[in-house]
């Protein structure tokens, strides 16, 4: 009986002309296909979420360059399996490339395994991670490595995959599909194409007959019967992580609880979870309480030394003094809008008061110029200008309604009255 392949697997292109979503690295003319197309590539890094093509880049890298291609998984594989890729790697002609999958889950004893023969030139290393290399890859091996970053498929993209899934579907199993609504197909998938392509296939298959006409009614009621077998490759692993992440947002240190302890029944590596919980408290909570940020901070530490069992207990503190603190966006509202006005406006010039001036030259023209000291002024506070004249009196930052952050806003009232109108 031949082996059951899944579609998502069937479908995976083999070119760079077949390949979907990521133009900003592949795309006509971008960085990594010029990279490709000279047909000397470093070892690289592929950062990006599950599911958007970074397993499916390392093979076509290696098609297009006709180089041996070794595949390993950081999950399953030790320093023994990358030692036996070495030697059949020697005894290639061309310089091999060995592809390894979530290569963040390597220890450092393994990753140190790696150096000597990337460095030699014995294989050119490609790996792929859901988490920042900078975090989970060690340093030397990094600093051999370009990194490149993936990112969440867009809409446009699943739609292309959605379509040619259908057509090859129709082709091979003689049906007639109508998608005639794809939002719950798009929204299960979280933009993860594999997902999108096993809901399809999952969907099709639950159907009987020459015609399949597909609603998004249709398609929760079969995802929701085939939750087990949906996520057969490990997908909930990002489910859960939001699901906790979500249950801290919304101050419910129950469900917080909760999905900690699915994950840590899982075996989750607690790093992970620390990481995120490092972000919410940013995030999500910010100014709102600063403590988060240190407790969050403390947590991560504590876990990287001791590891399971005992971080059980640090994690579930975290996690509810999270969900139960006041919570605020107002910090990363504030740098979303920043980050915006600098890509509207582009590099505005730095007012001549507040630049540097490590030389009599630069005094003499002005820089540095009409600056007032803040603590040379009662209360270390003088009203000054610190925008370019572009953007002046423009608000990115808006205190959240909670005790610390309007302290923080009758504060700035006071310092800098109609200027910013807090």
């Amino acid at each position: 009986m031949p082996q059951y392949q899944p579609l998502a697997e069937i479908l995976r292109p083999d070119s760079l002309k077949n390949y979907i979503g990521q133009s900003h690295l592949v795309g006509e003319k971008a960085i990594l296909r010029k990279t490709i197309e000279s047909g000397n590539i470093p070892s690289l890094i592929l950062w990006g979420p599950p599911g958007v093509g970074k397993t499916t880049l390392a093979f076509i890298i290696a098609q297009t360059l006709n180089r041996p291609f070794f595949t390993l998984s950081a999950i399953s594989s030790g320093v023994k399996d990358v030692r036996e890729v070495f030697e059949k790697a020697k005894e290639t002609v061309g310089n091999a490339i060995l592809f390894i999958d979530e290569i963040h889950r390597f220890n450092k004893a393994q990753q140190d395994s790696l150096l000597g023969a990337v460095e030699k030139g014995v294989i050119t290393l490609i790996g792929a991670t859901t988490e920042n290399p900078s975090f989970e890859v060690i340093s030397p091996l990094l600093s051999r490595c370009q990194v490149y970053i993936l990112k969440h498929l867009e809409k446009d993209d699943l739609i292309s995959l959605l379509n040619n899934a259908k057509t090859f579907l129709e082709d091979r199993d003689k049906i007639k599909i109508d998608i005639h609504e794809s939002e719950a197909l798009l929204r299960v998938s979280g933009g993860d194409a594999r997902k999108l392509l096993n809901a399809l296939e999952l969907v099709v298959n639950a159907n009987e007959g020459k015609k399949i006409i597909i609603t998004n009614e249709q398609v929760l009621k079969v995802i929701q019967q085939n939750l087990v077998m949906y996520d057969k490759n490990g997908e909930q692993h990002y489910d859960i992580i939001s699901a906790f992440i979500k249950s801290m947002r919304g101050s419910d240190p129950n469900a917080a609880v909760y999905w900690l302890a699915r994950m840590i029944v899982a075996g989750e590596d607690p790093k992970f979870i620390a990481r995120r919980m490092l972000i919410l408290a940013s995030e999500d909570i910010g100014n709102a309480n600063p403590n988060a940020l240190l407790l969050a901070t403390n947590c991560f530490q504590a876990v990287t030394m001791i590891g399971y069992p005992e971080s059980d207990l640090i994690l579930s503190q975290t996690a509810i003094y999270l969900a139960c603190s006041p919570k605020s966006n107002a910090s990363l509202t504030a740098i979303k809008s920043a980050k915006q006005m600098v890509m509207n406006k582009g590099d505005l010039s730095v007012p001549l008061k507040l630049r540097n001036t490590p030389t009599k030259l630069m005094k003499d023209i002005g820089y540095g110029k009409e600056y007032k000291y803040a603590h040379d002024f009662e209360n270390n506070f003088v009203m000054e200008d610190f925008l370019p004249e572009e953007i002046k009196n423009t608000i990115f930052f808006t205190p959240g309604n909670n005790p610390r952050e309007n302290e923080m806003r009758t504060k700035l009232k006071q310092q800098w009255k109609e200027k910013y109108k807090y």
